[in-house]
């Protein structure tokens, strides 16, 4: 039974340290390019906007593939289908709150 468990274990693995430390530089860095451009002023700001938005979806990317191990899935992809549909949830909510900011006469 141990030897069961421990086969089990091993086909399940959580990352190596390698890994780890390749998601903890990229993240680190993805967190250093966008503080640089906004503290520095060095672009103007649609530009900058742009920079904070593609380094926030990289960043997530970073986060489940290294760090929740996304990619490592062997069954059903349960933790990747409720993935998607908080996603979802999460865009309609800010496309709909920026579509009722905008087009709301009763603010103007």
């Amino acid at each position: 039974m141990a030897s069961h468990q421990q086969n089990e274990h091993q086909a399940h693995s959580h990352g190596s340290m390698k890994s780890y430390i390749l998601g903890f530089i990229l993240s680190i860095v993805l967190t250093i390019i966008p503080l640089v451009a906004v503290l520095n002023d060095m672009f103007n700001k649609t530009t900058t906007i742009v920079i904070v938005l593609v380094t926030a979806v990289l960043q997530l990317l970073v986060q489940l593939l290294f760090f929740m191990h996304i990619r490592e899935e062997d069954g059903p992809r349960y933790n990747l289908i409720s993935l998607v549909f908080a996603v979802v949830i999460l865009l309609t909510i800010v496309i709909g709150s920026i579509w009722i900011m905008t087009y709301n006469a009763v603010a103007v």
